[in-house]
């Protein structure tokens, strides 16, 4: 089975859902002739076992997601304070606006906007 930019495991577990949801409405949909092998205690059975093993499968995700959870923010909060530590070490504007430029006469501030930016 190929796709278009999708990849392969996608398309088996869709492929797997779309297996399962077909067997189940075979077994469920009202027949006009009785199953010979299906009870409708076998039905409940085998709705009952898809039930669980779908909370199963949702509970073991929630605790890889539960541990996984503080090592994504710790890396976030990391990168983060390595962000704001490059930042403020590297100035917080580039050149402070009150440091008079030498090339400016004495007593004049200049500006850290560049000229060709001023204009409209």
């Amino acid at each position: 089975m190929t796709g278009t930019g999708g990849d392969g495991c996608s398309e088996h577990y869709s492929r797997l859902i779309r297996e399962l949801s077909a067997l189940l409405f075979t077994i469920v949909s009202p027949s006009p002739a009785p199953a010979p092998g299906m009870s409708p205690a076998a039905a409940a059975s085998m709705l009952l076992g898809a039930s669980m093993a779908l909370m199963l499968c949702g509970s073991v995700t929630f605790a890889i997601g539960l541990l996984l959870m503080p090592w994504v923010a710790g890396l976030a909060l990391l990168f983060g304070f390595a962000g704001a530590v490059s930042n403020l070490s590297s100035g917080f504007f580039g050149k402070p606006a009150w440091l008079p430029c030498k090339d400016a006469p004495r007593g004049r501030i200049c500006s850290t906007i560049a000229s060709d930016v001023l204009v409209a």
